[in-house]
């Protein structure tokens, strides 16, 4: 039998691997996982129940009891805590400005990444194969992944597109109001995962000049270079 497809993309804030991995599961009719949101609703959780977000241990413990449950089609993705759908909630702002704090603890990340694993490994057998993105997934998580891709964007167009996404503007006082979330977020967490750079093995994709679609029709072309399925 053939092994499942599994793709595994990695990038700082604002490269559009979200949009970009949703995409490209949805064109090839395989699962999505976004590993960010499970730091993000290691976050709200621990804001939503009192842990204090200095404290690695209870940190640690929030995110070994979470209650998570993610949806994993691309065209309609969720994240249950608790049965409950916090999908817009750990987008907010304050999920945003806190996440870091969560996901630069050393003792988290390991804890996370195995559940990373366990779930690009079952999403693979009940859908045919995974589109995995996020931070250490090709590198930590994935090394073993088919296709590895490492989607990058110049500074000037991340903000411009996460501002965009947030602000519904690209203008200066908009692209100032992001700033804080994309460059020190990518700061912060390059203190513990290496995503500036491609690995050996991982292929480079930089998506400072494209549109979306051609953004997916450059990791689409990748995957059938890998040997994966084409359109």
């Amino acid at each position: 039998m053939t092994a499942p497809l599994t793709i595994a993309i990695d990038g700082p804030s604002g490269s559009g691997k979200s949009t970009v991995a949703r995409r490209v599961a949805e064109r090839l009719g395989i699962g999505y996982l976004d590993t960010g949101a499970m730091y993000r609703a290691v976050t709200w959780f621990c804001l939503d129940t009192g842990v204090d977000l200095d404290d690695e241990e209870a940190v640690v413990a929030a995110t070994e009891r979470l209650p998570l449950d993610l949806g994993t089609d691309p065209g309609a993705p969720t994240v249950l805590v608790g049965g409950r759908d916090v999908s817009r909630e750990i987008r907010t702002t304050e999920v945003s400005t806190a996440v870091s704090r969560v996901a630069t603890k050393q003792r988290v990340r390991p804890v996370l990444q195995r559940l990373q694993r366990e779930e690009m490994a079952r999403i693979a057998v009940d859908t045919g194969g995974v589109v995995a993105e996020g931070r250490d997934i090709t590198t930590v998580v994935a090394p073993d992944a088919r296709v590895r891709i490492l989607l990058t964007a110049s500074e000037e167009a991340r903000l411009r597109r996460r501002s965009t996404e947030l602000h519904g503007s690209a203008d200066a006082a908009a692209v100032e109001a992001t700033r804080d979330q994309v460059v020190r977020r990518d700061r912060d967490d390059a203190t513990v995962s290496q995503f500036a750079e491609a690995a050996e093995g991982v292929t480079l994709v930089d998506t400072s000049d494209l549109t979306l679609e051609g953004s997916v029709e450059a990791v689409l072309d990748v995957v059938a270079a890998a040997g994966g399925p084409g359109d």
